[in-house]
């Protein structure tokens, strides 16, 4: 490296900076512009070898962005989607994912995996190479409770609950007692034409079931003690 970057640099200050842009800012007073700078430098040196060491090594974890950080990266991140001109449909294509992953990706809903960060990049130009990779942390999946206020999301929950004993029983009927996974899933909307010539929303979810097992304790491995 530039002994003109690690000599004022501590050493862990260094190693952060590869690991967390971000954090490594922290590391700096406002008023040093040179150091995060080249925090910057040379996280954009080592970012592609460092995309592809991501592919055997555990992914980093999330912790070190706050709330108000993430927000600002998604803002970020939807704007450079809304450069680009691309729809959902057109950027899911190019990543090779359904368009609501897509989406989940800029959102932050879901984790960047490397050899998808590489499509990414070519797809949408501009991106921060420290948002991206901030992307690929293991993300905290969450929503705000607010959102069940915006018309069209609530339609979908008044949907869902209100069919929800018919749906419950179809599944049990046609797969058995159990569940349909949220996690082996994919989940996919498109639109289509009715009779009428209106158009009509399709939304299509795909989950693996699993089954409720009988809990015998001969398979229970690691059975709680008895005092």
């Amino acid at each position: 490296p530039d002994s003109g970057f690690v000599a004022p640099m501590r050493a862990s200050s260094l190693l952060v900076s590869l690991c967390s842009p971000a954090a490594a800012f922290r590391a700096f007073p406002r008023s040093d512009a040179l150091a995060r700078t080249r925090v910057f430098t040379t996280f954009e040196r080592f970012a592609p070898a460092m995309a592809v060491m991501t592919t055997s090594a555990a992914p980093p974890q999330h912790g070190g962005e706050s709330a108000l950080e993430v927000a600002e990266r998604i803002e970020r991140v939807l704007a450079a989607k809304t450069r680009s001109g691309k729809s959902y449909d057109q950027l899911a294509g190019e990543l090779g994912v359904t368009n609501t992953y897509a989406a989940q990706l800029l959102l932050g809903q879901a984790q960047l995996r490397p050899e998808t960060r590489l499509k990414l990049e070519a797809a949408i130009s501009g991106l921060d190479a420290a948002d991206l990779f901030a992307m690929t942390a293991c993300p905290m999946r969450s929503f705000d409770p607010a959102v069940l206020q915006e018309p069209l999301v609530y339609r979908f929950y008044e949907a869902i609950t209100h069919y929800s004993r018919a749906i419950k029983l179809i599944v049990n009927e046609q797969c058995g007692d159990g569940i349909m996974s949220a996690i082996d899933f994919y989940l996919d909307v498109g639109t289509s034409t009715g009779v009428n010539g209106e158009k009509r929303v399709v939304v299509t979810m795909n989950g693996k079931f699993l089954p409720h097992i009988e809990q015998r304790a001969a398979n229970n491995m690691c059975p709680s003690p008895r005092d």
